[in-house]
């Protein structure tokens, strides 16, 4: 399907103190709707502080629903996908902070029976690997049933349930596999501590002090609250297809969280300058080990639920991506300065050069100097 007049780029409203423009960005995301085919691109970065040069700048291309033509923009609500496995570590991490577990005692501690038989045991894989994706556990979405992805895409799932689907798959033959198995197997770790299910832990934790009200858990509800940006992917026969109906359960605290660009800027922001954790478990978040480049990308490592990346111009960003089949992606990310970035898609790139162009916005925003370009007075 041809994106319409409606794709040309938008000219962002910048609220009092921004500054702009910033070209090298503008160019970044275009290129995603007109040489990549994406939808709708949408970007937003927030400065370091109040005392920032450019307090909080936009840029979006392309629309947020293809029958109407709207605007692709950075106050729509998407699916956040993997970037909750930032949210699941960080509650995990408090109550290690708070001493009601620990990183390197065993799963078998806290779940005895869970995971045993075959080529996996519970009492040799610790919390910390499964934070990590060090911890030899297969992804249940790797078995055959989820190359049909379409056919599931209204089922409800149940956490226990998908990790006995991914025991009953080969174990993967690298130190380093990314998998929401794990995460799914922390978060009733965070059930089994506290009393309580992870996603009312991470709301009350998280979400409900930071003031996110954009960020929710939608459980069985297939539609997202409005507004929201739609999502597309190419269904079986080859059409692009809608794909903002979706049961996301199957994601579960590994990848269910719907949110907008300015509720990720929050979270991202509060967590790296220590709202949420103790400098202690932030240096144990930032302990990364080397990430499979077949299943990130070259150069990005591995902490407690946070990427790494290297930047074009010096030092690294932290944060993380996340992407759901039914077509939108995510990345929020800060850089060195403390500058937050968060980037939304409406279709997941689907060849390697639009997953590089992809990077190579949040480079751009993270990158490019705005103090140098303010709109004139």
């Amino acid at each position: 399907m041809a994106v319409g007049p409606a794709a040309a780029a938008q000219p962002s409203r910048q609220p009092a103190g921004a500054c702009g423009p910033h070209p090298a960005l503008s160019r970044s995301v275009h290129r995603l709707v007109a040489h990549d085919r994406i939808p709708g691109a949408a970007v937003l970065v927030t400065g370091a502080g109040p005392d920032a040069p450019c307090a909080r700048w936009t840029a979006a291309d392309g629309v947020a629903e293809l029958r109407t033509g709207r605007p692709m923009n950075t106050t729509d609500r998407l699916r956040a996908g993997s970037v909750t496995k930032t949210f699941t570590a960080t509650v995990v991490l408090q109550l290690a902070a708070e001493r009601r577990l620990s990183l390197d005692a065993p799963v078998e501690r806290y779940l005895p029976g869970l995971i045993r038989g075959g080529a996996y045991d519970g009492r040799r894989i610790t919390v910390r690997q499964l934070l990590q994706h060090t911890s030899g556990l297969p992804d249940y979405l790797d078995a055959p049933e989820w190359q049909h992805i379409e056919r599931l895409r209204y089922r409800h799932f149940e956490p226990r349930r998908l990790v006995a689907r991914a025991l009953r798959l080969p174990r993967p033959d690298r130190p380093w596999h990314y998998a929401t198995t794990n995460y799914l197997v922390a978060g009733l770790i965070v059930r089994e501590v506290t009393g309580h299910s992870p996603e009312t832990e991470i709301s009350r934790r998280i979400i409900a002090p930071l003031g996110l009200h954009d960020t929710y858990w939608p459980g069985d509800q297939t539609r997202i609250r409005s507004p929201y940006s739609h999502s597309y992917f190419t269904a079986e026969d080859g059409r692009r297809a809608d794909g903002t109906a979706w049961n996301t359960t199957f994601g579960g605290v590994g990848g269910a969280l719907v949110s907008t660009p300015a509720d990720l800027t929050r979270f991202a922001r509060a967590l790296l300058t220590g709202r949420l954790l103790p400098a202690p478990q932030r240096a144990e978040m930032r302990r990364t080990v080397a990430a499979d480049p077949d299943r990130l990308w070259p150069g990005a490592r591995y902490g407690l639920g946070l990427i790494s990346s290297p930047l074009s111009c010096g030092g690294t960003w932290w944060g993380h991506a996340g992407t759901v089949p039914g077509g939108h992606r995510a990345l929020v990310a800060t850089g060195p300065d403390g500058r937050a970035v968060a980037v939304a898609l409406n279709e997941v790139p689907a060849t390697l050069q639009a997953e590089q162009d992809f990077l190579d916005v949040v480079d751009k925003a993270l990158c490019e100097g705005p103090s140098a370009e303010r709109t004139p007075v």
